[in-house]
């Protein structure tokens, strides 16, 4: 089974920030065991008695809040180079990144989160799908989220997508509706926070130290990046479609 581990960036409601961002991290289900690991490894290197309790989650980590103030800037900064290299860059076999970013100006008549969960159920279904017909891989997918006030919105829409369709079809090849963790649980969720939080200082602080490590892993085949939908002023939606 594939897995899409989903998290996401920036609020819908803060009207001093521009973007949200939807990201996922789609592993192969024999592949989160050595991820877990490779990211036991940096929490250990930052608390080597109780690596267990400390979540890589990118803002407090960058900001220094809580159990990272005791660390400066730079070696913050460090850690969470670290871990997209461990989590990302190291296991490249299995892992791809999916994402949807949205200038919340740019849009209207749809809520950002119901606009980029639309995106990336759609593009990881067709991944499957192309898994299935190109690759001759019958794997089904999952996606799995950080437990959210948007929990029951998002399996609605879910199960909407897959009876009534979305606005570009119906999703086939979901073995269930999303599934809600708590991040103090999962590494991968943890792993889908950095993911997140590293585009949204891209394109709303112009701060690409974590995107230049993630922008080649998104999916891609044949030359077309499936994995990456950026809707903003200068790429409007169109037809209620978003331009890639």
């Amino acid at each position: 089974m594939h897995l899409l581990y989903v998290d996401e960036s920036g609020s819908v409601t803060d009207a001093s920030q521009r973007y949200f961002v939807l990201a996922g991290v789609s592993v192969f289900e024999r592949t989160t065991h050595w991820i877990e690991l490779a990211l036991d490894q940096i929490a250990k290197k930052a608390d080597p008695i109780a690596f267990d309790d400390r979540e890589l989650h990118g803002s407090p980590m960058r900001s220094g809040k809580g159990f990272w103030r005791q660390f400066d800037l730079a070696t913050r900064e460090g850690f969470i180079k670290e871990a997209l290299n461990a989590g990302v860059m190291q296991q490249q076999k299995g892992v791809r990144l999916f994402a949807c970013v949205v200038e919340k100006s740019a849009i209207t008549g749809r809520e950002p989160v119901e606009l980029c969960f639309e995106q990336l159920a759609r593009r990881f279904d067709l991944f499957l799908q192309r898994c299935h017909t190109k690759h001759h891989d019958p794997q089904r997918g999952m996606m799995l989220f950080d437990e959210s006030s948007t929990e029951k919105r998002l399996q609605t829409l879910a199960r909407e997508f897959k009876h009534n369709g979305h606005t570009f079809g119906k999703t086939r090849n979901y073995a269930e509706v999303p599934v809600f963790l708590d991040s103090r649980a999962s590494r991968l969720i943890q792993l889908a926070d950095l993911v997140a939080y590293s585009i949204f200082r891209h394109f709303e602080h112009a701060d690409s130290q974590y995107w230049d490590i993630l922008k080649d892993r998104f999916d891609i085949e044949d030359g077309v990046k499936h994995g990456f939908m950026l809707c903003d002023t200068a790429h409007p939606l169109r037809f209620q479609r978003c331009q890639r």
